[in-house]
């Protein structure tokens, strides 16, 4: 599988999606080829996709360091530890100085297997901004 193969078929499933939402999917060239997808209705939360050798790794950017409220960022860090295991699918990470919100899964994943991951973690990634709400500037 590859980003061309789930950006074809998201961009193809209009409301077949048994997720219940819209995708639309780009391709973005680069040193490693990622997919910008974003949910309509949530463009500002796109989720960005790259297959490896490996894994299917998809990534939604939450917040910057800049924004996180320096007196309560190590309860901010603790509260996500927290969150971890109970959240389904997704995981917390840092890339450089974004915190991120990310799920993982195997090359031979179907397609149908990629859409409830999306639409997982564009719902967890709404959940975790509205719960760390009081960290945050």
């Amino acid at each position: 599988m590859n980003i061309h193969q789930i950006a074809n078929h998201l961009n193809e499933l209009g409301d077949k999606s048994d997720t219940g939402f819209f995708f639309d999917s780009v391709p973005i060239a680069g040193e490693v080829d990622v997919l910008q997808v974003t949910i309509v209705g949530r463009e500002e939360l796109p989720i960005f996709v790259s297959v490896t050798d490996d894994q299917i790794l998809c990534i939604a950017y939450l917040w910057g360091e800049n924004e996180v409220k320096e007196s309560t960022r190590s309860e901010m860090l603790e509260a996500m530890v927290e969150m971890n295991i109970p959240m389904p699918l997704s995981s917390f990470s840092k890339i450089d100085d974004k915190y991120v919100i990310f799920g993982a899964l195997s090359v031979s994943s179907s397609l149908h297997d990629v859409e409830h991951e999306l639409a997982v973690l564009s719902d967890n990634s709404l959940e975790v901004i509205n719960e760390m709400g009081d960290y945050l500037v």
